[in-house]
């Protein structure tokens, strides 16, 4: 009999066909949990037509989701801590994508704003859920990148919103955008079926073979035996899981990193629902300032692969300050105009700055914190960010309604990015969860490796 280490198995193990599966079925679940977040910015110059909404009504209309994204991040974050990862990925799939489905057949505002609330509840709750599984399954050496890579999902899905208004709403009108969100209903059961569990609940539950069967497939390398004894990372007996965000002197990191989730997200659900009317107002028609949307997320994609790839190389810390910086340094540039090009080079730069770096910081805090709080973890901030990003839709709403010069609305998005930076350099990296300080065993033990 041989004692088993989940953590360093999954630590030491290299990138194969399970992890490649587990990072495609992510990748596709966040590419329509992104396009269900920006298909309302796409949407809402028509809608602002058809029910003669003013400003602050759209960014209230686009405020409901967020709000429920609040809700959904934090319940159903901690939620997948106690009923497993798998199970509440699921639920919270059913919810976004059937109810984003069903704003494509809203007659009037408050069905359109009931629905958005409902979606928002699954959006909030699937993305930190999908984070903390890879987190959990991916090999040591590449972590980052490999949450790097499926969170660029979201940016795809971000591109395909406003690249399927420019086609399908002159055609078949804005509901068409919004059925569009209705496909992963149909991929549901083969995902559930393809998808892992995360160890530490195989382990609290007691499915052992499962749990064998699992690392068999993530490290092939190793020979796992059904005698083989499990050392379990002990979990601090509580009933309240967010109470574990404040042990072991991580009440600092934990203030630190729900500060610059509110920042970056008001920053990128004011700039997703808001830059495609920002730049109508700049004097660009309704197509070329979708492209502005379309550029704003592949610079996201591109920010988030390259600095991620730099994240397990030089640490996230390291390269999260600057580019949150430089983030509202490109903000600040773009209200004051320029040739087209330098205008799509500094949307591009906002977009790998704030949807690039609100990727990688969701990586980084997945790392920081140990397993048994790190859907948790992801959730509270994220829940904590939602509040930020409702009000991003109705600051911008607000700053058109009182009709300011377009560089101070600009600046006033700009201004989150330095708090953001500020904040995320204050948290103290010698608190950050470490591997090996919960895989030492005891001296009779022997570890399968």
């Amino acid at each position: 009999m041989a004692y088993i280490n989940t953590t360093e198995v999954i630590a030491d193990s290299k990138f194969n066909r399970f992890h490649l599966r587990l990072l495609i079925w992510s990748f596709l679940i966040i590419a329509f949990d992104g396009y269900d977040l920006v298909v309302y910015g796409t949407a809402v110059p028509v809608l602002i037509d058809k029910w003669n909404l003013t400003a602050v009504e759209a960014g209230a209309m686009g405020s409901y989701g967020l709000f429920g994204m609040m809700f959904g991040a934090i319940f159903f974050g901690t939620l997948a801590d106690r009923i497993g990862r798998k199970n509440v990925i699921a639920i919270t799939l059913i919810f976004f994508s059937l109810f984003t489905f069903l704003c494509g057949f809203a007659e009037t505002p408050t069905l359109f704003s009931t629905f958005r609330f409902l979606a928002g509840l699954g959006l909030g709750g699937i993305m930190p859920n999908v984070i903390a599984l890879l987190t959990d399954y991916s090999p040591k050496s590449m972590r980052s990148m490999i949450v790097s890579i499926v969170l660029c999902g979201y940016s795809v899905g971000g591109i395909l919103a406003p690249s399927l208004g420019i086609f399908l709403m002159p055609a078949f009108g804005w509901e068409s955008i919004f059925w569009f969100a209705g496909l992963p209903l149909l991929f549901l059961p083969l995902m559930y079926k393809q998808l892992p569990e995360t160890a530490s609940h195989l382990i609290r539950t007691g499915k052992k073979e499962e749990l064998i069967a699992t690392l068999s497939k993530v490290n092939p390398e190793v020979a796992f035996n059904k005698n083989d004894e499990i050392v379990e990372l002990k979990a601090p007996e509580t009933k309240v899981p967010i109470v574990g965000l404040f042990n072991d002197n991580r009440a600092v990191s934990t203030v630190m990193f729900w500060i610059a989730f509110f920042s970056c997200l008001l920053m990128v659900y004011g700039l997703n629902t808001w830059l495609p009317k920002l730049m109508i107002e700049a004097g660009y028609g309704l197509n070329s300032s979708l492209a502005f949307l379309i550029v704003l997320q592949s610079g996201a994609i591109i920010g988030t692969l390259i600095i991620g790839r730099l994240c397990d190389k030089y640490g996230s810390k390291k390269m999260l300050v600057p580019m949150y910086a430089s983030g509202a340094i490109a903000l600040t540039l773009l209200g004051f105009g320029g040739n087209t090009f330098v205008i799509y080079l500094l949307v591009a730069i906002a977009g790998a700055a704030t949807i690039g770096a609100q990727n990688i910081v969701q990586a980084y805090v997945s790392q920081y914190y140990p397993p048994y709080i790190r859907s948790t973890a992801l959730g509270m901030a994220s829940g904590i960010g939602r509040i930020g990003g409702m009000l991003g839709p109705l600051l911008g709403g607000f700053l058109l309604s009182v009709t300011l010069p377009i560089h101070l609305n600009f600046i006033a998005f700009a201004i989150p990015g330095l708090i953001a930076a500020v904040a995320l350099a204050l948290v103290p990296g010698k608190h950050a969860y470490s591997n090996e300080r919960d895989t030492a065993l005891k001296s009779n033990a022997t570890n399968v490796s």
